[in-house]
């Protein structure tokens, strides 16, 4: 499989496969494709991992994109401003653990199960849910990031703290909990939500710059309504 992500503001990443090569995405991912590419749409991993990423915020079913001829090319756009990450898993053998939304497209031999933060309350009040997405496997992933990616390389014990919708991914060796942010004042005055994630190394983190969720927010009092 090669590919290439064109574009800077909404990116697309073009995959060329050989015959017999599989890319999948959520159902409505793909942008555009060549003559040479099946589509076939179904649970993959059966039901039980169907509903589990139904509980992640993706898909239950899946686009599966299969090459018939050498050379056929597909290709994923992200779905608002921002970057495509490409992230090679043969060389994480723990996997990724993945924030719902950040999924873009896989190659078939890359595996997503639903994976549970270690503290319930991460969940109940943490804005993204306490279901993640877990990604295992020996080929690429490909991560849709709103706005710029940022890295970083926790140290053992070194904590950031950071806000939720910023996330995109950890590797598992990171712990991940909410906390809520101190002092009253803070709380209502501040503008930055009740909870933030707090992610303790070590293991690399990938943030992205935008939150698209608070962007909606504070865009969403200049959209008409239909009783202006």
């Amino acid at each position: 499989m090669k590919y290439q992500i064109l574009g800077q503001t909404v990116p697309v990443v073009e995959v060329e496969l050989n015959r017999g090569e599989t890319v999948y995405t959520q159902t409505g991912g793909m942008a555009y494709q060549t003559d040479g590419i099946e589509m076939k749409t179904n649970a993959r991993g059966g039901i039980m991992k169907s509903l589990g990423r139904m509980f992640s915020g993706e898909s239950v079913f899946m686009a599966n994109f299969t090459a018939q001829v050498d050379g056929a090319m597909v290709a994923f756009a992200s779905t608002v401003p921002g970057n495509i990450m490409p992230v090679d898993l043969s060389q994480m053998p723990n996997g990724l653990i993945v924030q719902k939304g950040s999924f873009l497209c896989a190659e078939d031999s890359v595996e997503t199960s639903v994976t549970f933060t270690k503290r319930l309350s991460s969940g109940l009040v943490g804005g993204e849910g306490f279901i993640l997405q877990r990604a295992q496997g020996n080929g690429m992933l490909f991560l849709e990031v709103d706005g710029d990616t940022i890295e970083k390389n926790l140290m053992p014990g070194e904590v950031l703290k950071v806000d939720t919708g910023n996330v995109v991914a950890f590797e598992p060796t990171v712990s991940y909990e909410v906390e809520m942010v101190k002092g009253l004042g803070n709380i209502f005055l501040g503008g930055e939500g009740l909870f933030l994630t707090r992610l303790v190394g070590p293991g690399k983190v990938i943030l992205q710059s935008q939150n698209f969720v608070d962007f909606v927010g504070k865009i969403l009092p200049f959209i008409p309504s239909n009783n202006s």
